[in-house]
């Protein structure tokens, strides 16, 4: 037999931590709730892609090839080992006003059409049965969202309607509204003028009477701001030189043609810019042979008249080899001259001129063959065009402008030096050509006066034919090279279809799932964290230090005496249980003397003592429950005896041992009320007769329970604990706050109390758990398995069916931990 000395807390001194069993059986629970908010959330997203506008991206992508000359590269040291392009400059074009200007011009995005429907707007772009052509050289005062309605088939009426709450979230809120507009029939081709509006409506589709549409006219400056920060550009890796250019747009296929027409567009500016020089050298060629065609025309009817007049026939056999030898001279001195006033303008352009060298000829264009002017000439018109490209979106002070300015100042200075080499060299050829002709001109003056005159006429004569011809060949081929001239750029890949990017429906329908569950579970572990009362054993067995010895199940019935009235309940059987425990300590005890108390007022000890006395009294030991809380005693309420005596009564001296022993309707249990409410209940229970009423029931009863007031509340329960043999601490589920075992921690640690044993009272169970009661002196674990508050295989007495009022309760009651 086992001493009732030994402290049996030693059974529990190693506890095992919480494994995450623990919490998936404590949270699991709640599945309705999951899935309740999954579904609210799955619900709303769904209303919001149902109502919410898609966008998609839309891309296309452009190869920009290398353009800079070796030459450039020679005077720029940083690029002599670098071929690649820097793409920052033709980022900035793409996404300059100037080129989506340029764009927007090749497209009709003035004005945006809508289908009338009430879920979400629907831009109908170029689905849209009719067209508006706004004339914007007239000054358009804005017209706002306008209404049309088909009225017959050639006739159709312009309204407004009165913006919803909703419609200043959209396309709607959309710019004053022009009212001369309203509420007047026009036909179709008709153009429709008012004080701000002007603009012309055309039918493109087959339409049904009454069919409804709304159309919202667009500022041009408000369509270029747009659509000018939609575009995004960026290369597609850092090797190549590829950049891809995106928008977001509503529409996809008004994403398409604006990436498109603004890929087009840029190839066509760099055309243009391709061109510049060409066109140049056609006007300058242009210039010079219409100055040549008037005195060609004028020398050549001198020489008509002249023959006729001289009635010279064959002239070539009378003017022999001397004419033919000035004639190729007086070309050579043409060339050289041609060539020195080629120069010099060169010179003079390079001194006057800025920073700006993209209009000048090079030396090829008119027929020089020197190469390396040539090529620096060429190299300047490059850097100089892409100087001014780059001007056209950043300042002067960008970094790069600074760069090429150092490369055309190089690039000038050796081109001077140069040309100034080419003067002297030409001036001279001149002065050694117009030597030898002047000796042939001396020659020349021997022949007759006729012939003399002839040969001037007919010098003058040649002289401009050859340099018209000259001139004519070399329009020619700059004709030819302007119309084969191509982009050094391409469209690798046109914008075709389009990605969706909002809303992104997998994600949001995977983050509602995600939110649906774990904001409940956040809101739980936040509860659950802040709550501060017992609500499982888990948490009582690490709260407290005292051991557990027994779990008290939460009762539905009417009344208090669950034991006496209902011995088959769950609850009934929890007491047993309690009492098995109760029975292996203490045993050498020939009274068991049995302390009942609690933190504070309403965790169970007098329902606990009185249903405990009753089992005990129930197993044949003669039991004596004692009210001993003088301040709020309920132990008469609740068994139905008169309170006017009871213990205070004796204490006070007003009655006697045995007039305040009261028997029971139950057989061997006998109850001592409280009796009247004493002025100083702490001092009456320190009495000496305190002592001596309990030795008198020790001699009659087997065992003698206290109901004492809460040990956390008042004094004389401390003192109290000297009569007592056995001491149980009742804990409520749900109700006993974790502060308040602090001081029952407290006081076993120091030892200042001993015997103490703890009673989870009032157990709500939910879903399919096993109820470890606690350890039994000698005997070991009590459990019982439950299943939604009820034990299994109908060997108790089933719980009566729920009341109306019940129902909520019990639907809460799953949740329960």
């Amino acid at each position: 037999m086992i001493d009732g000395n030994v402290d049996i807390s030693k059974f529990e001194q190693d506890v095992k931590p919480i494994d995450i069993k623990y919490y998936l059986i404590k949270y699991s629970r709640y599945w309705p709730l999951y899935v309740t908010c999954i579904f609210i959330a799955l619900v709303i997203v769904f209303l919001f892609h149902r109502y919410s506008v898609e966008e998609y991206e839309v891309r296309g992508s452009i190869l920009i090839k290398q353009k800079n000359t070796p030459e450039v590269r020679i005077l720029d040291r940083s690029n002599i080992f670098s071929g690649a392009n820097n793409l920052e400059n033709d980022i900035l074009l793409l996404t300059s006003k100037n080129l989506a200007s340029e764009a927007l011009s090749k497209l009709h995005f003035d004005v945006s059409y809508f289908a009338s429907t009430n879920i979400k707007e629907i831009e109908l772009y170029d689905k849209s049965p009719i067209k508006v052509d706004v004339d914007w050289n007239f000054p358009q005062g804005g017209s706002g969202v306008i209404h049309f309605t088909l009225v017959s088939e050639n006739e159709f009426i312009l309204t407004n309607e009165e913006r919803g709450f909703f419609d200043f979230l959209s396309a709607k809120a959309s710019g004053p509204f022009d009212d001369q507009l309203l509420n007047k029939t026009y036909r179709f081709g008709e153009e429709i003028v008012t004080d701000k509006s002007k603009f012309t409506v055309h039918k493109l589709k087959y339409m049904r009477e009454g069919e409804k549409l709304f159309f919202i006219v667009h500022h041009p400056s408000d369509v270029l701001e747009t659509y000018q920060r939609s575009i995004a550009v960026r290369p597609i890796n850092s090797y190549g030189t590829v950049l891809q250019v995106s928008t977001i747009s509503r529409v996809v296929e008004k994403g398409r043609d604006y990436v498109n027409a603004l890929m087009d567009s840029y190839l066509d500016y760099d055309l243009k810019e391709k061109n510049r020089i060409t066109e140049n050298t056609l006007a300058f060629l242009d210039l010079q042979m219409s100055v040549l065609e008037d005195s060609l025309r004028v020398v050549e009817n001198r020489m008509l008249n002249f023959k006729v007049d001289n009635k010279l026939m064959d002239v070539s056999s009378e003017f022999g080899g001397v004419l033919g030898n000035i004639q190729r001279l007086d070309d050579l001195v043409q060339d050289i001259d041609f060539e020195l006033s080629y120069y010099k303008s060169l010179q003079g352009y390079l001194v006057n001129k800025g920073a700006d060298y993209s209009e000048i000829l090079a030396p090829s264009v008119v027929g020089l063959s020197d190469g390396a002017l040539n090529s620096m000439i060429s190299a300047l018109v490059t850097a100089s065009m892409d100087r001014r490209k780059l001007l056209a979106i950043v300042n002067d002070n960008h970094p790069n402008v600074k760069q090429l300015d150092e490369q055309i100042d190089k690039l000038r200075e050796n081109i001077f030096e140069n040309i100034n080499n080419l003067v002297a060299n030409t001036e001279k050829r001149k002065a050694e050509v117009n030597k030898k002709l002047a000796e042939l001109d001396k020659e020349f003056a021997k022949l007759p006066q006729t012939e003399s005159s002839y040969a001037n006429i007919f010098r003058q004569y040649r002289l401009r034919e050859n340099l018209y011809n000259y001139l004519l060949e070399k329009r020619a081929e700059a004709g030819i090279a302007k119309a084969s001239n191509v982009s050094d750029n391409s469209v690798l890949d046109y914008a075709r279809r389009g990605s969706l990017v909002f809303p992104q429906k997998p994600q949001n329908y995977g983050m509602a799932v995600g939110l649906g569950f774990f904001i409940p579970l956040a809101f739980l572990l936040l509860y659950h964290y802040l709550n501060n009362r017992i609500m499982d054993q888990i948490q009582l067995r690490n709260s407290i230090r005292i051991p557990l010895l027994g779990t008290i199940g939460y009762s539905t019935k009417d009344t208090n005496m669950i034991v006496a009235e209902h011995p088959k309940s769950m609850v009934s059987e929890s007491f047993r249980s309690l009492r098995s425990g109760l029975f292996y300590l203490a045993s050498e005890k020939k009274c068991k003397r049995i302390l009942v108390t609690s933190s504070v007022s309403g965790e169970g000890k007098t329902f606990v003592s009185l249903n405990l006395a009753a089992a005990i009294a129930l197993s044949g030991k003669k039991t004596c429950l004692l009210g001993m809380d003088l301040r709020k005693p309920k132990i008469s309420d609740y068994v139905g005896i008169d309170n006017k005596t009871g213990l205070s009564s004796y204490l006070v001296g007003k009655a006697e041992k045995e007039d305040i022993v009261l028997p029971t309707q139950y057989e061997n249990l006998y109850i001592v009320p409280s009796g009247p409410i004493p002025p100083n209940p702490a001092e009456l229970l320190l009495k000496d007769k305190m002592g001596e009423f309990l030795d008198y029931l020790e001699n009659d009863f087997e065992v003698v329970l206290m109901d004492t007031p809460p040990i956390g509340l008042v004094s004389e329960t401390m003192d109290l604990l000297r009569f007592s043999d056995v001491n149980l601490y009742i804990v409520r589920q749900d109700y006993t706050h974790k502060k308040y075992l602090l001081m029952v921690n407290d006081l076993y640690a120091n030892d200042q109390i001993r015997n103490f044993y703890a009673v989870f009272n009032g157990l709500r169970s939910g879903g399919d758990i096993y109820d470890f009661g606690g350890y039994n002196y000698g005997y070991g674990y009590n459990y019982s398995y439950m299943r939604k508050n009820k034990y299994t295989g109908n060997y108790y007495e089933m719980d009566e069916k729920a009341k109306p009022g019940d129902i909520f309760d019990k639907f809460l009651r799953r949740f329960r931990v």
